[in-house]
């Protein structure tokens, strides 16, 4: 399991995607109920709609670990969190529509959530080549 180098793509994934509920993905002032400028961090655990996808991609990522014996599962769970995982940076963006404009900057951990569609697809294509060199070997016999 832990020879394949998904393991490894599907770990960092995972890794990264718990660290979108740490650190900020933007920083700035946003406008409170009283009409007062407060500063406030955008992560993953600051609303439902961005909690719920990167919970998604982070179980995914991790059930997929666990599933190297029936690559074809494995793909398939991969390839749904790759769709999960752009909608999931689409929610990031638009939680930035609700800060003070010009008054905020993307911080540099915004990376995590970046590298986590990135990730995937590094396993998924590591997957199939997996899935390939299986198929070829199984025609040899």
């Amino acid at each position: 399991m832990l020879q394949r180098i998904q393991t490894i793509w599907l770990t960092l994934a995972a890794v990264c995607g718990f660290l979108t509920f740490r650190f900020p993905f933007y920083t700035g002032n946003k406008i409170d109920a009283n009409n007062v400028k407060a500063f406030d961090q955008l992560t993953a655990s600051s609303h439902l709609l961005l909690s719920i996808p990167s919970i998604l991609v982070i179980a995914a990522a991790l059930i997929a670990i666990f599933l190297y014996k029936n690559r074809k599962l494995q793909l398939r769970i991969i390839i749904l969190a790759i769709i999960i995982s752009p909608i999931n940076l689409f929610h990031f963006y638009l939680g930035t529509k609700k800060f003070v404009p010009g008054d905020g900057t993307y911080s540099l951990t915004a990376l995590f959530a970046i590298l986590v569609p990135i990730f995937l697809l590094l396993a998924a294509r590591n997957v199939y080549k997996d899935e390939k060199l299986v198929k070829s070997m199984d025609r040899l016999r």
